[in-house]
């Protein structure tokens, strides 16, 4: 009997130093963002060295509970969240929102955060009946956002900010240097859907830089951008509009310049030629990975295949995410497939 006790006395305290460790990869002072696969749709997750979180965007519902559940997988299973603390919405297109209030029933959000919501959308003739799902889970009580807002995140040792700028068609204030890919801008015509809305943000975390802008379109990213560059050249950009040739203006990716990409589109929606085009003209750029393949374009059109979480169709797609991990200190970050996919390594630019 007393052997019986020892060893499980013994396995005891083996969980709880397993538990202690698994505490400790967590606070291990590292950014960690993490890219679902919501198939075309889109869901970031950033937990910061401070253990706080927050989702932006959250795919399309339905589906079975398809986004919802890879949402919550990526959530509690890897990043081994038992809550979101913040959820923000880019912009009111059902790709973006659709999962927010699902989501509120297999894990508790914390603070909703939007561009605010308009009494009607043109473009989806659902939208009073959506957003009423949306108005619940957040308790009617989400937070507006506008051009030029700090995002309150909790600080540590390095500086960690996250700078609204853009929203509802708004910009930041254009300072900076000349913007020497100005001249390149062709406007095209008016968008006068909740695109242009988007909210877009810049997260900074000591000298790393990652921007994110929805679906942000091509006149309002000129808007942003000149004649002078108010963003300066980042590390990480998350191609906007699942990689659709209506938005990523060259104006703007080529002038920040981003050395890692990350495409969150489909199999058959977004990953167009023209913005692949445009991310093989960025000057510092070493990889740029995309959630799925475009089974609509040929291989040589697109990043190689080690960089492409996804190959296949949706239907029995296993949904396998890209993990982007910020040195505590700020100065690299590694960039993985999945949780077995390599581990490539980059410096933050300075």
């Amino acid at each position: 009997m007393r052997v019986r006790i020892t060893a499980l006395w013994l396995f005891a305290m083996a969980a709880l130093l397993n538990q202690a460790a698994v505490r400790a990869d967590q606070n291990d002072g590292r950014l960690e963002i993490y890219f679902v696969d919501v198939e075309g749709g889109a869901a970031t997750l950033i937990v910061t060295p401070q253990g706080e979180s927050m989702l932006i965007d959250s795919g399309y519902p339905d589906y079975g509970g398809r986004d919802r559940d890879r949402i919550v997988k990526v959530a509690r299973e890897i990043a081994q969240l038992k809550q979101i603390d913040h959820a923000l919405v880019s912009h009111w297109h059902l790709d973006h929102y659709g999962n927010h209030a699902s989501l509120t029933e297999k894990i508790k959000i914390g603070t909703f955060w939007d561009r605010g919501i308009p009494e009607t959308l043109k473009e989806d003739g659902k939208f009073i009946d959506r957003i009423a799902d949306y108005r619940k889970a957040s308790q009617n009580q989400s937070k507006a956002v506008k051009a030029g807002d700090m995002v309150p995140l909790k600080n540590g040792t390095t500086s960690l900010t996250m700078q609204v700028v853009t929203a509802s068609r708004d910009v930041i204030p254009n300072t900076g240097e000349p913007n020497p890919y100005a001249k390149e801008n062709k406007p095209q015509p008016v968008d006068d859907s909740d695109n242009a809305a988007s909210v877009s943000t810049l997260l900074k975390f000591g000298n790393f830089k990652f921007l994110t802008c929805g679906d942000l379109t091509w006149n309002i990213e000129a808007k942003l951008m000149t004649p002078n560059n108010p963003l300066g050249h980042v590390d990480v950009f998350m191609v906007t509009h699942h990689g659709l040739g209506v938005s990523n203006n060259p104006t703007l990716v080529r002038a920040i310049d981003p050395v890692v990409t990350v495409m969150c589109n489909g199999p058959t929606k977004g990953g167009e030629p023209s913005t692949l085009a445009t991310l093989k003209q960025v000057k510092s750029l070493k990889d740029s990975y995309q959630l799925h393949r475009n089974v609509r374009i040929s291989e040589a059109e697109q990043t190689p295949a080690e960089f492409i979480a996804n190959r296949g169709l949706t239907e029995g797609c296993e949904g396998t995410h890209v993990k982007l991990s910020v040195a505590k200190d700020g100065t690299s970050y590694t960039v993985q497939i999945g949780t077995n996919g390599k581990v490539r390594e980059y410096a933050t630019r300075k």
